[in-house]
C-alpha cells in the first residue's frame, strides 16, 4: 500500500504517521523530542523516528514510504530544505531535508513550517474546506497565521508571511521578543492571557484556561482580562482581512478550546470594527493538535504530484 511518512516536530513532542494516498492515517505514533539533551540529540531523535516509521511501513503495508513531509518550528526554507533558526530546539541552518533524505534511501522529503503546515491541513480537510481563501490562526504561546489561496498556504518572498501576531495593535505597549511594542500575541496568545489572568487574580498558577472558566461563571475580573485580549485580537483580525479578504477565518490553539467563551465576544468585537470589509465566517479549527502531522502528510503528497514520475520509486 502506497504511503508517506508524516512528521510534526514540536517543542517538548512529535507527532507522526503514515498517510495513504487517500489521507487517512493508517499508522500514528507519538515522541518526546528530547530537547533537553541538546540539539544534536533532538536531529537524532527526528531522524531514528523517520526511520522506525519507514521500517513500519516495510513490514505492514508491503512497501517503504514514497515520500516524507515534516513540519518544524521556527524559521524554515521550505525551498531548500533547511530548518533555518528554531530557538526551543537550538538549531541553526540545518538541512533537515538532506538529512532525512539520506537517512532512508534517498526518498523525497519535503520541509514546512508547523503552522503554515497546520493551515494547509485546516485549510483542505478540516474547518476551511471548500473555502477558496482563508487564514488560519493558531493562539498559542505565539500568535502566527497561515494564508490559504486555492488550496495552498501562501510562504511569502521570503518565508514570513502570515505573522499576524507581530501586527502592532498597541503602539507603545508591552514590549516583545520581535523588538517592537504592543504586538498582538503579546496581548492575545493564550500565554498573554495567563500573565494578565494570574496577576490580575492573585494566583501564581493561574492559566488561560482558568480565566476561560472564570468568565463562564461571570467572574468581573476574569471578563475585564478576557475582553482586553478579545479586543486586542478582533483589532488585529480586522487588519488581517482587510488586507487579505478571506472567506473563512480559522482560529485555532489552546485559547480556542474555550469555545464559545471566546468565539461569541470575538465575532461581535470583529462585526463592530468592519466597515466597508467583507465579514467572513469565523469558526474553530477541527484537526486539533493533528493538523500539522496532516499537513505534513499532504505536503509529501503534493510533493510527489510535482516530480516526474520516473523520479519516483513505484
Amino acid at each position: 500500500m502506497r504511503h508517506v511518512i508524516a512528521l510534526d516536530v514540536g517543542g517538548t513532542g512529535m507527532k507522526a504517521a503514515l498517510i495513504g494516498a487517500d489521507g487517512s492515517a493508517l499508522h500514528e505514533a507519538r515522541r518526546a523530542t528530547g530537547r533537553e539533551r541538546g540539539a544534536d540529540a533532538v536531529v537524532a531523535s527526528i531522524l531514528e523516528f523517520a526511520d522506525e516509521l519507514r521500517a513500519y511501513g516495510e513490514k505492514h503495508f508491503g512497501e517503504p514510504a514514497v515520500a516524507v513531509g515534516a513540519a518544524v518550528p521556527g524559521i524554515v526554507d521550505a525551498e531548500r530544505g533547511v530548518a533555518v533558526y528554531a530557538a526551543n530546539l537550538g538549531w541553526r541552518d540545518l538541512p533537515l531535508r538532506e538529512l532525512l533524505s539520506h537517512r532512508l534511501g534517498g526518498v523525497p522529503v519535503a520541509l514546512g513550517h508547523d503552522v503554515r503546515t497546520g493551515g494547509l491541513a485546516e485549510g483542505r480537510i478540516g474547518a476551511g474546506r471548500g473555502a477558496d481563501r482563508f487564514l488560519f490562526v493558531p493562539l498559542g504561546t505565539g500568535i502566527a497565521g497561515a494564508i490559504g489561496i486555492d488550496g495552498v498556504i501562501e510562504p511569502g518572498a521570503h518565508g514570513c508571511a502570515g505573522e499576524i501576531g507581530h501586527i502592532v495593535v498597541r503602539p507603545g505597549g508591552a514590549l516583545c521578543g520581535c523588538g517592537q511594542r504592543g504586538c498582538l500575541e503579546r496581548l492575545a496568545s493564550a500565554s498573554a492571557v495567563t500573565r494578565a489572568w494570574a496577576e490580575a487574580s492573585g494566583d501564581p498558577d493561574a492559566d488561560a484556561a482558568d480565566c476561560a472558566r472564570a468568565v463562564a461563571a461571570g467572574e468581573a475580573k476574569a471578563v475585564a482580562v478576557w475582553q482586553e485580549a478579545v479586543d486586542a485580537l478582533a483589532d488585529g483580525l480586522v487588519t488581517a482581512l482587510t488586507l487579505l479578504d478571506p472567506r473563512t477565518l480559522i482560529i485555532g490553539g489552546g485559547l480556542a478550546e474555550a469555545g464559545e467563551t471566546l468565539f461569541t465576544p470575538l465575532r461581535a468585537a470583529v462585526e463592530e470594527r468592519v466597515t466597508f470589509q467583507k465579514l467572513p465566517d469565523i469558526v474553530p479549527a477541527a484537526l486539533g493538535d493533528t493538523a500539522g502531522c496532516l499537513g505534513a502528510g499532504l505536503l509529501a503528497w503534493d510533493l510527489l504530484t510535482s516530480i516526474p514520475s520516473t523520479e519516483v520509486r513505484a
